[in-house]
């Protein structure tokens, strides 16, 4: 998925779960100062879905061009491998004929990167970058804030 990134926001997401499943947190945070940012926390979850409303949250919140920055691979590569693509057309299957885990939040998901073609690029988490380290941040506070 590509757009002109020359006047694209840069925004950073992540997810974080207190257990797994557990409390969860999601963030996301605009590069390169970390602001604005977004937080919040659902009481059970697990990481992949708060990885997942990390992106949904920030599609929905920043306007124009996005650049998404991730250190999960579960949402880089769906997208840059458009594995999405065969789970609608295999009826929400995964390649082992396996429901597809957290289509509650893929489907709006999907539906915001088809309008809005945001890029997507993968980061190392726990490398020491900045933004990621700051969203990663968010996201266990948000998680330990929410209520048990």
């Amino acid at each position: 998925m590509t757009t002109s990134s020359s006047a694209a926001l840069t925004v950073f997401t992540d997810g974080a779960c207190s257990g797994n499943p557990g409390r969860g947190g999601w963030a996301w945070a605009v590069a390169p100062d970390g602001e604005p940012f977004g937080a919040g926390g659902a009481a059970h979850s697990t990481n992949q879905r708060m990885e997942l409303q990390a992106v949904l949250e920030a599609l929905r919140s920043l306007p124009g061009d996005l650049i998404i920055v991730s250190d999960s691979t579960y949402v880089v590569h769906c997208f840059r491998d458009r594995w999405w693509v065969k789970w609608q057309a295999n009826g929400w299957k995964n390649s082992q004929r396996q429901p597809v885990k957290n289509v509650d939040i893929w489907e709006p998901l999907i539906a915001l990167v088809q309008a809005r073609q945001p890029q997507f690029r993968w980061v190392k988490g726990h490398s020491g970058d900045k933004m990621n380290d700051l969203v990663d941040a968010l996201a266990v506070a948000a998680a330990t804030a929410t209520a048990k």
